[in-house]
């Protein structure tokens, strides 16, 4: 699937990889975050850089807009409030200025907690 902007000069199509790959890049970048984890097999697990997508998750809704929704595991010791916010202001801005698509809602659930 994939989400087409429309602009004055006219449509472009972006695939949610795409999207799955720059939220995941912008929320690296955030103090605290120790990986990203996978809900789908029902345990948590660290994953590389090559399977980013799926700790990921783009919704697309109408208007050009989408929601994303992110699990996540934050080091021990950290402000998981502020993590989470800083990793929502990271997402956001990266995804609306490189994409163009509004972001509706960022969705971050803390999977674990890891100790080092």
């Amino acid at each position: 699937m994939s989400s087409i902007l429309t602009s004055k000069l006219g449509n472009i199509e972006i695939d949610k990889n795409v999207l799955a790959q720059l939220t995941y890049k912008a929320a690296t970048e955030s103090y605290g975050l120790v990986g990203f984890s996978s809900k789908s097999k029902g345990i948590v697990e660290l994953l590389k850089g090559e399977n980013a997508t799926k700790g990921v998750n783009i919704i697309e809704i109408n208007d050009n807009k989408i929601d994303i929704e992110i699990s996540v595991i934050l080091q021990y010791g950290t402000n998981i409030t502020t993590v989470a916010n800083n990793i929502i202001e990271r997402i956001k801005y990266t995804v609306e200025t490189y994409s163009g698509i509004k972001v509706n809602l960022v969705t971050v659930s803390v999977q674990g907690i890891r100790v080092k």
